[in-house]
């Protein structure tokens, strides 16, 4: 009976751990690319990395060198020598620019003081005019800082100032918003005048008969300054009437009816003393009468006698 040949096969060998890692083992195994290995290989060989031998080669690169660190000693001192000369012309630069300052704030104190002077001088002038009632015509210019009882009216933007529609507003050219507007303000003074009061400022700006409020975009300007809200209105005048009388005007009517429709933000309370300063600058102008024609003849009718 034949028997079969023994099984000569035997079990697989282990797998490695880092079969699965094959390309990062071949990247750490083989960290010089075989390109750069061969060329490194190949100028070894024709001993392109070695030092030169002969002794003109060692007098060449002995001479690259020596250039070499003259070229940054000469560099190095440039530097060195250029410092000083940047540092004194920044002085210089800095003491120009505190002399130029300094110029300017004294030019700037001659301006206010030659201010005061002219104030101080149309005030005088006001007075002299102004005869027995100098004060009075020098308070109601605006010649002179007042304070006394009165009213506080702040007004400001809606707090949308996107609203648009119909309203008391209903003029060409003028914008139906939430926003404050020149127009508003004018009509919010003149209505103070009409209401009994004696001297009027906004956010610190004293008003006189000669001034204007405008606009220049959104903003609004009262004697070319230009005025942020919220607008603070300050009257100087008997405080309850004053405000009695504001309210029930037509300009009182109209500030209320913005509110109303545009959401514009009004407040008015009566004040035991409000301050307001002088105008910043005063035209001071004066008329006289006409001296009487003393002539004795008859007006030219131009026509005969007979």
């Amino acid at each position: 009976m034949s028997q079969q040949p023994p099984d000569r096969s035997t079990a697989s060998p282990p797998a490695r751990p880092d079969a699965s890692m094959s390309l990062l083992t071949n990247v750490m195994d083989h960290s010089l690319d075989d390109g750069y290995a061969e060329a490194t290989a190949k100028r070894k060989a024709d001993g392109g990395a070695a030092m030169p031998r002969t002794l003109k080669a060692k007098l060449g690169l002995a001479a690259g060198l020596v250039l070499a660190a003259l070229v940054v000693t000469l560099g190095a001192a440039e530097a060195r020598v250029s410092a000083p000369v940047l540092a004194k012309e920044r002085e210089e630069l800095i003491e120009r620019i505190d002399k130029e300052t300094s110029a300017a704030d004294k030019l700037e104190s001659q301006v206010d003081k030659a201010r005061d002077d002219v104030g101080e001088r149309q005030r005088k002038a006001l007075e002299k005019h102004g005869g027995d009632q100098g004060q009075l015509v020098a308070l109601l210019a605006g010649a002179t800082a007042v304070k006394g009882p009165g009213v506080k009216l702040v007004v400001d933007d809606a707090k949308d100032t996107d609203q648009g529609g119909g309203g008391p507003r209903e003029t060409s050219g003028f914008t139906d918003t939430g926003r404050v507007r020149d127009r508003d303000m004018q009509r919010v003074v003149n209505g103070l005048w009409q209401s009994g009061a004696e001297a009027i400022s906004i956010n610190g700006q004293r008003l006189t008969a000669l001034s204007a409020i405008r606009a220049a975009g959104d903003a609004i300007l009262v004697d070319n300054k230009p005025l942020v809200p919220p607008y603070t209105v300050l009257a100087v005048g008997d405080g309850k009437r004053l405000s009695t009388a504001f309210e029930d005007s037509a300009d009182g009517q109209y500030l209320r009816a913005l509110k109303d429709t545009f959401d514009i933000r009004t407040s008015m309370s009566v004040q035991d003393e409000v301050r307001l300063p002088a105008a910043p600058s005063l035209i001071v102008r004066t008329a006289e009468p006409k001296a009487a024609d003393t002539g004795s003849g008859a007006a030219d009718t131009g026509k005969g006698t007979s």
